[in-house]
């Protein structure tokens, strides 16, 4: 188990899976230091000079990637980050990565090849996205207009992914693997769509667009450039079914099976995410 008199630091305090992995490392009593760039100490992909203070005195780091590690600058900053780790005597390294992600590949292999104790937890799509991210708008709005046909995912409980990390952070006997998590079942997008308006009782259409047509709606929003390219990487490159299968890395790190896509949708409705 991990030293709980020393602090684990959690790059991405305000990222989805970085607050769950926070509360269940505190829940457990251990030390943690959360970071983004609003915390007292500091932490901004943008400004290297922020690193090292947020990394002083930590043995282990929990480290999601802003916006995501497949964007083509991930490979040098993770390289970075990690030397800056070496240098402040940090020992383990979690980091969140995604299947079929050539960008985020090339950052594991800089990882995997450091010499630190390391974990990979590269996971599927969340099935917070569509609850507590760019698709929580359209699931209200009563039509959900994505770029994406019938190809299947396996959705993924992003509380399940705080649980692996978790699982990876404390557990000695877990380092230096990757665990790669999915959710439980394939479905698409429509499938998906269908089960929140079932159960929320209110009628959500999935509607599937070009992605000529997508990218025009997101500039017409005014979503950032680099937004806009890494939407376009995910559903052109990695939605071409290179993803359609299931893992059993949830239950390898945590012992029990992944959450099913109703049972996320059940929770959701009761935290009162869709109004």
């Amino acid at each position: 188990m991990t030293n709980s008199s020393t602090p684990i630091a959690i790059i991405g305090k305000n990222a989805k899976t970085g607050a769950r992995v926070n509360k269940r490392l505190i829940a457990r009593g251990i030390k943690t230091r959360p970071v983004s760039r609003s915390t007292s100490i500091s932490f901004d992909w943008g400004k290297r000079s922020s690193w090292p203070s947020a990394l002083k005195g930590v043995r282990a780091a929990y480290v999601t990637y802003q916006p995501d590690l497949a964007m083509p600058e991930a490979e040098n900053d993770i390289r970075a980050f990690v030397e800056v780790a070496k240098s402040e005597g940090v020992e383990h390294l979690v980091l969140l990565s995604g299947r079929g992600e050539e960008g985020a590949e090339k950052a594991e292999k800089v990882l995997i090849n450091s010499g630190l104790a390391w974990n990979v937890v590269r996971a599927s799509w969340f099935a917070q996205n569509f609850s507590e991210s760019f698709m929580a708008e359209g699931v209200l709005r009563g039509e959900l207009v994505l770029p994406a046909g019938n190809i299947p995912e396996p959705f993924i409980d992003i509380d399940d992914i705080a649980d692996v990390v978790v699982a990876a952070l404390l557990d000695t006997d877990k380092r230096n693997r990757v665990f790669e998590v999915t959710g439980p079942e394939l479905m698409t997008f429509r499938d998906c769509v269908d089960e929140i308006a079932k159960q929320r009782g209110k009628e959500t259409r999935y509607t599937s667009v070009s992605m000529q047509d997508y990218l025009a709606m997101l500039k017409h929003q005014h979503v950032p450039d680099e937004v806009q390219w890494l939407l376009h990487e995910l559903f052109t490159v990695v939605f071409d079914g290179r993803n359609s299968s299931l893992t059993d890395g949830v239950e390898a790190a945590t012992g029990r099976k992944p959450t099913k896509f109703a049972e996320y949708v059940t929770k959701t409705i009761e935290g009162g995410y869709w109004g």
